[in-house]
């Protein structure tokens, strides 16, 4: 198992640069998924190895339920610098389980709060609640909804409110929710993922601006109610997952732009290209690792087992 057991746990550092060129030089739609893919497999991949790391420190806890060939010297010596990093993994476990419990609490305690407030208004996608507090944001949910207050309404021309509604919906049919508490749960796992969040809040929010542009077939309207919209609107308490607003001032000139070319896999020699290479390969290798890493613990725990 050797070094291949702590590689899982550092390659996520190629996140930083994977995030920089996706947001710059991928379409918004084709970034999103591609970085919510790789903090998965990262996260996931961090996860396993930390899970065999625990496996060796546990077994040297006296009284543990393991077999006792589980701490045997053989075991020991697959993993290099056991002593510290098997006790290390048993604590960094608790804290990435207690993370992940916290963030998944707060997600959905939030959404059956905020679905209970509109209990008593009318169906429909759209919910425009009486508030001098300026916000709007997307509800997921069966049914989902957008929500919307009057303040904000009052700050936005009749014709903008339509981009408005169409970047709100936009949310909901891409399901970004999910991508945002995919790749917020990976940082828990792995904080060296983090910055793929932040990516990850722009690409989705210049998704659903692309989207919006596309229904109103205006992309200047379209900056100008989202560049009025921020300027007005207040964080939503509690909302962090479902209202973040991402860098208003790069999505303005983003819309100002022309479209961004939505194409499959980018050529390799440009920057898009780059930036899908390096995702593939620090994937590729962290999988790998984590792989090697548990196939070489299991034979070396088969061995140390007494039939």
């Amino acid at each position: 198992m050797g070094v291949f057991v702590y590689l899982p746990l550092v390659l996520p550092l190629t996140a930083l640069p994977i995030a920089r060129l996706a947001e710059q030089h991928l379409h918004p739609r084709r970034a999103a998924r591609l970085l919510t893919t790789v903090a998965v497999i990262l996260a996931s991949c961090s996860l396993v190895c930390l899970g065999l790391l625990v496996v060796v420190g546990t077994a040297q806890l006296p009284g543990n339920p393991l077999p006792d060939g589980w701490s045997d010297a053989e075991v020991r010596e697959a993993v290099p610098h056991d002593a510290f990093a098997g006790k290390a993994s048993i604590l960094a476990l608790v804290v990435v389980t207690a993370a992940c419990g916290f963030t998944v609490h707060r997600h959905y305690r939030f959404r059956a709060r905020a679905h209970r407030a509109l209990a008593g208004l009318p169906g429909g996608d759209l919910a425009v609640l009486p508030d001098d507090v300026p916000y709007a944001y997307a509800l997921p949910g069966s049914p989902g909804r957008v929500m919307v207050s009057t303040a904000l309404l009052a700050s936005l021309e009749p014709a903008e409110h339509r981009a408005l509604f169409a970047h709100e919906r936009a949310h909901l049919a891409g399901r970004h929710h999910r991508l945002l508490l995919a790749t917020r749960l990976a940082g828990c796992v792995n904080p060296l993922l983090w910055p793929l969040l932040g990516a990850l809040v722009y690409s989705t929010e210049r998704w659903a601006d692309e989207e919006a542009a596309r229904v109103t077939g205006d992309r200047r309207l379209t900056a100008r109610a989202v560049g009025k919209a921020a300027l007005v609107s207040r964080p939503v308490p509690g909302g962090a997952a479902f209202a973040a607003a991402g860098p208003v001032p790069r999505r303005v000139a983003a819309l100002l732009g022309p479209v961004p070319p939505d194409r499959g896999w980018p050529p390799a020699l440009t920057p898009a290209g780059v930036a899908a290479l390096v995702a593939a390969a620090g994937t590729t290798v962290s999988a790998l690792s984590a792989l090697n890493a548990a196939v070489a613990l299991f034979l070396v725990l088969e061995a140390a087992t007494p039939l």
